[in-house]
């Protein structure tokens, strides 16, 4: 496994290695060593697993508020996914800057969000599956969330939003004093 950054602190890119033989493929999704700079002391309390039938539906934009924001570690295993990960950290140098990786099962990388971000993607080919490693147990009442099309954050999806839930349709757009989450 090989972390590398992205230009937002915390932010990370996971790459695995993909072992193929006659057999198929092997390959780590979760190493506590070589995973320690970028979860530090942390531990996975919950996994969870996506299945999201038609491209161009967006599952997002998503987040805890402190005492239960969560660290995520996502990956792709089956299908395409662009997945965003948004810096809502309040004094963060990179407040409201966001970053995009493609995740795929035949890239095997896997994105590290840390507390404080908003997380969502969007589906890129049929039956895209994704996999979550999460720090936190799932609080409803912690629960927050930004429009995947607010024009605070500006993010460039690669096809038009086609298809949302409908709590994710009536989440507001970022206020002009939103100045960001203390975690």
């Amino acid at each position: 496994m090989k972390l590398l950054s992205t230009g937002i602190k915390g932010l990370s890119i996971v790459e695995t290695n993909l072992l193929s033989d006659h057999r198929g493929v092997f390959s780590r999704v979760f190493c506590e060593r070589e995973l320690a700079e970028a979860i530090g002391g942390r531990k996975i309390v919950q996994i969870n697993q996506s299945l999201t039938v038609a491209p161009g539906t967006v599952r997002g934009m998503h987040f805890q508020h402190p005492p239960h924001a969560e660290l995520k570690l996502v990956r792709c295993l089956k299908g395409r996914v662009w997945d965003v990960a948004v810096d809502l950290r309040a004094g963060s140098p990179t407040f409201l800057q966001w970053h995009a990786e493609e995740l795929s099962c035949q890239n095997a990388r896997m994105v590290v969000i840390p507390e404080g971000f908003a997380h969502g993607f969007q589906a890129l080919e049929p039956n895209s599956e994704l996999f979550y490693m999460v720090t936190a147990f799932y609080k409803p009442e912690a629960e927050g969330g930004v429009m995947p099309d607010d024009p605070r954050i500006a993010i460039t999806w690669p096809l038009p939003i086609t298809i949302m839930s409908e709590r994710d349709k009536q989440r507001a757009l970022i206020s002009s004093d939103f100045s960001g989450i203390i975690v």
